[in-house]
């Protein structure tokens, strides 16, 4: 049994007894509905030791339960005490139908208000009250009241962001948002999500690891004016200058009791149901507000990437491919005499993309399994976890960097040694289902949901698949995962656009083996080649090799071989002059042509 663990989930029993309360729900999230949020806010982590990007757990009296999707699954078993917390597959049993199987007659559960949406709120009333039990908001969340050493937000300043990377000033972003909650007819809208706020104020920060924003909250109205809900001490005279006399700063804390004032005879105010918390919503109803429940309206602006960010793209991309391609030299030249860890090689890849012009930080914490690691999709490598890379292995690297002028992901899958033909086998259907997405024509109104099966259907045709998306929206200098738009097996809506970044991403994972994905970012573009209708298609931004020497070439078609060899060769004339001179030899030998 863990014992900090079983102590925490001991101290949090106690609490909720206090408060009255027969349990709590706990989500991985912080009050802005974020995917990667800041220490103070790592509730889950400090309570149950899980440290992948999505999870939850529900603490009863005497049962505790946490719940993963697949992507997961290894890594709960391996992170948190079955003995404290039982492990449960989301697609086996969803946290609100474990909870209606446990909750009895009288249970007061609870849950934080700031941390979850409306919709959730609703639909757990819904069912607890056919039980006679109650869902309960509670105004301290009982884990930070037993979290001893609990950190404080962060204190760092905000950095203004040139609009010349932009490719817009935050004033002209303002102006055209506004127009659009008019015509929803709102008088303004409530902004919490932490990318969309940054991107509409052109503003960046150092509050989330990896993401460059900063806490805060806003309200923009229908004229462009706007009000940002910020710490005083994030403040500076450049920001303010930067701001300008339309943006109003108000106290961080202050933001919930100026949304009771906004919402005052009846105004009509726009909330995003998805995104927004429940809170939100309470201290809008709470004034009295006309609530349009309605998406966030810098969502989908922001996802369809200006001119200037697309070219700021493509430069860090070029910057990163180089960093990325030297790792990959390094590791070639150094895996197979033995000595490598997993750790020792995150150190090394972050050190090639230190040397180049504008790096950051890197876009999250960098996946690198070796052998059976690898079959971890999301797995985060620790002290204690980090294994060698041994020889007849596959390694897995997915990382990326952020710079000014964007935001790269890029995942390779390589051999240290020689390795077995089913590795080669599973490494060519996953390479066969990249190809086939890249070189996907599809026409306007298309969604990624039914783009996704593409990617999956080399895999299909054995009888394999994989149990995360084929590919997520990417910010410019932003959050690595983005949306609305993604490519999916989950029902999509939003319609690819022009400027949209994501990310190409299919896989396989041997439970106990080996793990393999080969992931490349694409931005969409108009296809010149259209005839009765409008077409779009992909243009692949990531530029490094990806290794012939797990291609079983007999399993390729001679169109895939000519899109694997014609991205080889840009990869190649890009990068030729941007890496070391000891990788310039290798790189022509990676990148040589399979059709030649």
């Amino acid at each position: 049994m863990s014992k900090p663990h079983a102590e925490r989930l001991s101290a949090l029993r106690a609490e909720l007894s206090r408060q009255a309360l027969d349990g709590f729900v706990v989500p991985l999230t912080d009050e802005h509905n974020s995917e990667y949020v800041a220490d103070y806010a790592q509730r889950l982590a400090w309570l149950t030791g899980f440290e992948g990007s999505a999870g939850s757990a529900i603490v009863l009296a005497e049962k505790a339960a946490m719940f993963v999707d697949g992507r997961y699954v290894i890594q709960v078993r391996d992170q948190v005490d079955s003995a404290l917390f039982t492990h449960v597959h989301l697609t086996e049993m969803d946290p609100l139908d474990w909870l209606w199987g446990e909750v009895k007659k009288g249970d007061r559960i609870g849950y934080d208000p700031r941390l979850h949406t409306p919709g959730w709120v609703a639909q757990v009333q819904s069912r607890l009250q056919r039980k006679g039990a109650e869902l309960v908001a509670v105004d301290q969340n009982p884990i930070d009241a037993v979290w001893p050493d609990q950190p404080a937000p962060p204190p760092f300043p905000l950095k203004p962001h040139d609009a010349a990377l932009a490719g817009a000033t935050s004033a002209d972003k303002r102006a055209r948002i506004g127009g659009d909650i008019a015509e929803n007819g709102a008088e303004a809208a409530v902004l919490t999500a932490l990318d969309s706020i940054a991107w509409l104020f052109n503003i960046r920060g150092n509050d989330v690891a990896h993401t460059p924003v900063a806490l805060a909250y806003a309200v923009l109205h229908k004229d462009g004016r706007a009000d940002l809900f910020v710490a005083p001490e994030k403040m500076t005279d450049a920001v303010r200058e930067h701001l300008g006399n339309e943006v109003s700063i108000a106290p961080y804390d202050g933001f919930y009791d100026a949304l009771t004032d906004l919402g005052a005879g009846g105004k009509a105010v726009l909330a995003d149901p998805a995104t927004a918390n429940a809170a939100v919503f309470e201290a809008l109803k709470k004034g009295g507000a006309d609530i349009v429940r309605a998406a966030d309206p810098c969502a989908l602006p922001k996802a369809c990437k200006t001119g200037a960010e697309i070219k700021g793209s493509i430069a860090a991309h070029e910057r990163d491919g180089a960093a990325v391609t030297e790792f990959l030299h390094w590791l070639d030249q150094e895996a197979h005499k033995g000595g490598l860890t997993e750790i020792g090689c995150v150190a090394k890849l972050e050190s090639f993309r230190k040397k180049r012009d504008g790096f950051c930080d890197t876009s999250f914490d960098t996946i690198s399994g070796a052998g059976s690691n690898g079959a971890i999709c999301h797995y985060r490598v620790s002290e204690e976890s980090s294994r060698p890379l041994t020889p007849g292995e596959l390694y897995l690297v997915d990382s990326g960097g952020q710079y000014p002028d964007g935001t790269t992901d890029i995942t390779r899958t390589v051999p240290v040694g020689t390795v077995g033909d089913e590795e080669k086998d599973r490494f060519t259907r996953v390479l066969k289902g990249h190809i086939a997405l890249a070189r996907a024509r599809f026409p306007i109104g298309t969604t990624g949901a039914q783009l996704d099966a593409i990617a999956r259907k080399p895999l299909w045709d054995v009888g394999l698949d994989y149990d995360h998306g084929t590919g997520h929206g990417v910010g410019s200098y932003l959050a690595v995962h983005e949306g609305p738009q993604r490519i999916s097996k989950a029902p999509n809506a939003i319609a690819l656009q022009p400027g949209m970044i994501l990310s190409n991403e299919p896989g396989y994972y041997k439970d106990g083996g080996f793990g393999i994905r080969i992931e490349n970012l694409v931005t969409v573009v108009a296809d010149e080649d259209s005839h009765e209708r409008p077409f779009l298609r992909f243009e692949t931004l990531t530029l490094a090799p990806i290794d012939r020497r797990l291609v079983k070439t007999e399993l390729l078609s001679e169109d895939e071989i000519g899109w694997l060899d014609r991205y080889h060769a840009r990869v190649y004339d890009t990068l030729d002059s941007l890496v070391a001179e000891d990788t310039r030899d290798w790189l022509a030998q990676m990148t040589a042509p399979i059709a030649g």
